[in-house]
């Protein structure tokens, strides 16, 4: 399998406009379709028309988790930058992300065939905490391996057979069984026609703009943030370019692997005032 990760967030010159999730070809359309009062606290960054571009969860009052480079790729840094915070809608309401703090073992490396050992998360704090919707929980457990998540987004939307076709900017939920949990994890589309197949109800993948979304484990105290996604590997049989194939590998941040950076940031305010940053592309 290549290990080339194609950036979900990036825009493909061959493509159209953008809907979220790629989904299983002999499953109804409607039945993947999600409300977003399911879950107050997942949001997108930028919007283009009715592209919504990343995505990010609320995991504090005060901050939220995405991918990084959903920062590289958007307007965040420029509007901080220029006007001291950057404007989101969070459960309907209005709220200025004013600091961004990337990992640091970010760097945007996604060139020559292969993706560096680089962690893809970054954390943006709110101008002011919220009292509602309640955040994300963080998964703290080791045992993703072949649990079932829930992935959501907004990105663009297509089935396994063809791959990445459109974008109508709704909101999307899939599930996907976790095949991989080391440094990251990871989702195998599975062709539900292959007599060996393990694809799950609701199968899926996240979608092209879908980069900074989570992955979700339910548990009995509700709802838990596993990963972000970040990228996928294309299926082996893919036209150059082309993602969302059966075949194709979802990966995502492993969130229960940086727990230690992740909450050293948010308890002892450790900040990263971004830089003006005037190019970007589409998430």
């Amino acid at each position: 399998m290549p290990s080339r990760i194609l950036i979900i967030a990036l825009l493909l010159a061959s493509l159209t406009s953008a809907h979220a999730i790629v989904i299983r070809h002999d499953t109804g359309y409607a039945r993947y379709v999600a409300s977003e009062s399911m879950f107050p606290s997942v949001f997108w960054l930028e919007q283009r028309s009715n592209r919504k571009i990343c995505v990010a969860t609320l995991i504090d009052a005060q901050w939220a988790l995405t991918a990084a480079h959903c920062v590289e790729e958007t307007d965040l840094r420029a509007h901080i930058a220029r006007a001291g915070e950057y404007v989101v809608q969070i459960a309907g309401v209005m709220s200025g992300i004013d600091t961004v703090v990337m990992h640091p073992n970010y760097a945007f490396r996604y060139e020559q065939g292969h993706a560096s050992e680089e962690v893809d998360l970054a954390l943006l704090r709110l101008s002011e905490p919220l009292a509602m919707p309640v955040p994300m929980s963080l998964y703290r457990g080791q045992d993703e391996l072949d649990r079932v998540a829930t992935l959501l987004g907004w990105g663009y939307f297509g089935v396994g057979t063809t791959g990445i076709q459109s974008d109508d900017g709704r909101f999307r939920r899939a599930n996907n069984r976790v095949t991989e949990a080391n440094g990251r994890l990871r989702f195998d589309f599975d062709d539900p026609r292959q007599p060996d197949s393990r694809a799950v109800e609701l199968e899926g993948l996240p979608g092209l703009g879908d980069s900074g979304g989570p992955a979700l484990l339910q548990t009995a105290e509700g709802w838990h943030i596993a990963g972000v996604a970040i990228g996928e590997i294309a299926a082996e049989s893919a036209p150059a370019g082309v993602q969302g194939l059966y075949g194709a590998v979802g990966v995502y941040e492993r969130v229960s692997g940086h727990l230690d950076w992740i909450e050293s940031v948010i308890h002892a305010g450790l900040i990263e005032r971004p830089q003006p940053d005037s190019t970007h592309s589409e998430d």
